[in-house]
């Protein structure tokens, strides 16, 4: 896959506008709120699986519905320079805390979110959707996508808000932020509009964003399940667009204001770099940056993104 997309002078000007039901800021406060009104106290269990020099707890937080969502925060034993809330990208699941030891061995606390009804393979998952079913592999783009109340993304993105909370609850936590690459990423803008005093956000490759262009430009999945499934209901586009408004990053990057640091991969045929300069430059806080790769595809910068996040870190929790 070469570059395919528009050239990179078009992509940094690229300002689409924005397709946003008038209910957008409403439907999102009550969905909040109906949440923490039937939230418990987070739940953080210590484990010990060998990891000599960092401390690893099982968590068990709130989510939509008063649901019991599942994690991992993993921290040095020393001074925690801050925690990061990081999201997963699609299918996967929390795993096992070895995956999460770059950046407690960097300082900082990780609070790892497992994504309801997700995760297989290598990195299982262990929190089930109670509306859904229990982790299971990729197909979640069109769960409950006939009205936004039912859509599957407004269970996670109200988790992932809720996980801001729960992490917040922990006597080790001062400053947060949020990370995620690809649905990580999708996730991880939403928080950022959802959440307030956030001190940054890491935003890889993101994902949900953008659709109508997505489905246009990509046949690549996950997009490709959206248009998988209009291919079955003919006439019905308008109705299923208007849904997904509710769950555009391009409309929470509208909201979000904590310093941001972005990736692109060029080559991206999964997240196509228009779909991610759309919600980057939307964006609305001032401090922003946007790091580029130009012959990557959605693999984006990995170990050299990653660096480049230690030091925004560094930056956002000085």
């Amino acid at each position: 896959m070469a570059q395919f997309d528009m050239p990179i002078d078009q992509l940094r000007t690229y300002l689409p506008e924005r397709e946003e039901p008038d209910d957008f800021d409403a439907f999102w406060r009550d969905t909040l709120a109906e949440a923490r009104d039937l939230a418990a106290a987070p739940e953080f269990s210590p484990v010990d699986v060998g990891l000599k020099n960092l401390l690893v707890d099982d968590v068990s937080f709130s989510g939509f519905g008063g649901h019991r969502i599942r994690g991992w925060l993993v921290r040095p034993r020393g001074e925690v320079r801050g925690t990061v809330v990081h999201f997963i990208g699609y299918s996967g699941g929390r795993g096992v805390p070895e995956h999460w030891t770059l950046l407690p061995s960097a300082g900082y606390a990780v609070f790892v979110m497992d994504s309801r009804g997700q995760g297989t393979g290598d990195r299982p998952g262990a929190t089930t959707d109670p509306v859904g079913s229990a982790p299971q592999i990729a197909g979640r783009m069109s769960a409950g996508i006939e009205d936004p109340r039912d859509y599957y993304y407004r269970r996670l993105f109200t988790d992932a808000a809720l996980a801001v909370d729960a992490a917040r609850a922990h006597d080790s936590t001062d400053r947060v932020a949020v990370a995620g690459a690809s649905q990580g990423g999708g996730i991880a803008i939403a928080a950022a509009a959802l959440g307030d005093g956030l001190a940054g956000a890491a935003v890889d490759v993101p994902f949900l964003s953008h659709y109508r262009r997505a489905l246009r430009i990509t046949d690549q999945n996950p997009y490709n399940e959206l248009a998988r499934y209009l291919q079955t209901r003919r006439g019905e586009e308008e109705d299923v667009f208007r849904v997904l408004s509710y769950f555009d990053g391009v409309n929470f990057a509208a909201r979000a204001t904590a310093p941001a640091l972005y990736s692109v991969g060029l080559y991206d045929a999964v997240c196509p770099p228009s779909t991610v300069y759309a919600q980057f430059n939307h964006y609305a806080g001032g401090d922003k940056r946007i790091e580029v790769y130009p012959y990557n595809g959605h693999e984006g910068g990995q170990w050299t993104q990653q660096r480049a996040q230690l030091a925004f870190f560094g930056e956002v929790f000085a």
